[in-house]
């Protein structure tokens, strides 16, 4: 589960840096073209918007494979422990269901945005909807490792607010 986790935090953080470089030349070439010559790139609009769903995506990813995303903790803290342990494993995999559920309704509308096109490069909506479902997927995966982990009693859910500024695998581990 610990080479799963770190393959999906590896894959983003490549997105990530990827598709935040690329918007960021595109962008500046763009605008270097504007003010240098008075034209610009014609594509130079639309591929930002084609990659910039792949970075946010990339971003909620990270975000939960760190534990970064909002938690409320009030309820579980007044569990004794074996009962926050069994929640966690609800909670994870119930997590996991809905994550799949996102990913399958996904898949099913990809066959009908695959024919809206962008109008210069011609890509495909199917892309930007991919990168949904295959985000859906990884959430989902992460979910079940930290069920995964909840169960060995490893994990918590949600986590506490000290252990917030750890990556995910520190806190499941300690």
């Amino acid at each position: 589960m610990k080479a799963i986790e770190r393959g999906i935090v590896l894959t983003c953080q490549v997105v990530m840096w990827i598709t935040t470089a690329v918007i960021f030349l595109i962008l500046c070439a763009n605008t270097i073209l504007r003010y240098s010559t008075g034209a610009s790139l014609q594509w130079g609009a639309e591929l930002p918007e084609l990659l910039f769903p792949w970075l946010v995506m990339a971003g909620v990813v990270l975000g939960a494979a760190h534990g970064s995303h909002i938690a409320t903790t009030f309820l579980r803290d007044a569990l004794p422990a074996a009962a926050k342990r069994w929640l966690a494993v609800v909670v994870w995999l119930s997590v996991a269901g809905l994550y799949l559920t996102l990913a399958k309704a996904t898949w099913a509308m990809l066959e009908i945005v695959a024919d809206e096109k962008s109008p210069i490069l011609g890509v495909p909506g199917s892309v930007t909807y991919g990168c949904v479902m295959v985000g859906m997927v990884m959430l989902a995966l992460l979910a079940l490792a930290s069920a995964w982990e909840s169960l060995r009693g490893h994990g918590e859910l949600p986590l506490q607010a000290a252990d917030l500024d750890k990556p995910a695998h520190d806190v499941l581990v300690a």
